[in-house]
């Protein structure tokens, strides 16, 4: 006020009027600083996948914020919650953005209780009234390529997307979204009822169906038989023998890759592979059985990784020489995705066939998109609760068999 009074009595004149707008401008000066330090108001809305595929690779989404407010942001940022229950293992999930650019960026997340959580490395700026949208693509990996969580699964993921700004961290919007979560449909068809020990071969087809919206790589189907087999796959034209794959950790399984070692599949595709399959002279009489497995980020070690099975399929091996008339396709199925809980196939036969790997999940004949859920050890208890619907395998174990039916069906 020293100052102002010093001004006031320098200048030739200061009129009553002067001195009125001059008291009236310092009234309106604490009004526009209270505007100015009003909060950003920012709302946040993501437009989630509908679907991801278990072990599959991630699916593009977005994420929208808008500053509704009056004041800029130099520091809008992101966290992201991701729920997808207790049969997830700690590595299930991954999450990447990009501001700009082509290069995808990994939002590091943590894992407590079921759900991940993380927050976007980088914040960005949003002046009022204006918005942003951020590129994001999410997937269920279920760990690491060629090393394939054996135990887990889900049915759905619940997304919550939380905006703040400033380093206090504190949401002013948040966005809830459900994902669904399926996974690869495996089976087969045309398997004849009868087939004789020495004599011509059975023919039939081994179908991996992928339902989802992620691609699949690294992805290994393989034909589970009995050590008595011999099995050809149609290839370009040419009926090609493959050798048998077996495990010292499954010393009874014999398995045979039909599609071939680490192949891809694209989102909403199928591949079929013909087959047939011959059993030696020397196989015993009786039921023997053939089951097709897609193992996803199979490692060194034969039958583990991420597993689907579809239903066994039984035949009846006829004595060497016999005539047993002409044999007659079985109702197999496709590879559908609608399975039901069964029992474990027995051991008991040495022509049978078991699927390794701790737990056998089966696509029945019903049309549809299906889950299946994962039961570990030698009691074919699930690992997951009822509620689940994909499923994964176990890497080690006696064969147990548990599957759900899906509570939706896919047109």
């Amino acid at each position: 006020m020293n100052t102002f009074a010093h001004k006031v009595r320098s200048s030739v004149a200061v009129s009553g009027t002067a001195l009125l707008l001059a008291a009236a401008g310092f009234g309106l000066a604490p009004a526009a600083s209270a505007d100015e330090s009003q909060p950003p108001a920012l709302a946040v809305d993501t437009a989630a996948p509908a679907e991801v595929g278990l072990a599959g690779l991630p699916v593009d989404f977005t994420t929208k914020v808008s500053n509704t407010g009056t004041t800029d942001t130099s520091s809008a940022r992101l966290t992201y919650r991701i729920d997808g229950g207790a049969g997830l293992p700690s590595n299930a999930v991954g999450l990447q953005y990009r501001l700009g650019g082509t290069e995808w960026k990994t939002v590091p997340l943590t894992y407590a209780d079921g759900t991940f959580s993380g927050e976007m490395p980088e914040t960005f700026p949003l002046a009022a009234g204006e918005s942003r949208t951020v590129q994001l693509r999410i997937g269920v990996p279920m760990g690491t390529p060629h090393n394939g969580d054996g135990n887990g699964g889900t049915q759905r993921l619940k997304l919550t997307t939380l905006v703040s700004y400033g380093a206090s961290g504190a949401a002013t919007g948040t966005d809830d979204d459900t994902v669904a979560v399926d996974g690869l449909g495996t089976g087969l068809s045309g398997v004849p009822a009868t087939v004789t020990a020495g004599g011509p071969a059975a023919g039939f087809e081994a179908t991996v169906t992928n339902p989802t919206a992620s691609g699949y790589e690294n992805v290994t189907d393989t034909l589970i038989t009995s050590r008595y087999a011999s099995v050809q796959v149609l290839r370009d034209g040419t009926w090609e023998t493959l050798a048998p794959v077996t495990s010292d950790a499954e010393a009874d399984v014999y398995g045979f890759d039909v599609i071939g070692k680490d192949a891809s599949l694209a989102a909403h595709s199928s591949t079929v592979a013909e087959v047939r399959v011959t059993y030696r002279e020397d196989t015993p009489a009786g039921k023997t059985t053939v089951r097709s497995c897609a193992y996803v980020n199979q490692g060194a070690v034969p039958f583990r990784g991420t597993t689907f099975c579809g239903d066994e399929a039984t035949l009846t091996v006829l004595a060497a020489g016999s005539t047993g008339g002409t044999p007659s396709p079985t109702p197999t199925a496709s590879a559908t995705r609608t399975p039901s809980a069964t029992p474990a196939p027995s051991a008991s036969s040495s022509a049978s066939a078991e699927a390794p790997s701790g737990t056998s999940a089966t696509a029945s004949g019903t049309s549809g998109a299906t889950t299946q859920l994962a039961a570990t050890g030698s009691s074919a208890t699930p690992v997951i609760a009822m509620a689940a619907g994909a499923f994964v395998l176990s890497g080690a174990g006696t064969l147990g068999a548990v599957a759900l039916r899906r509570r939706r069906t896919r047109a």
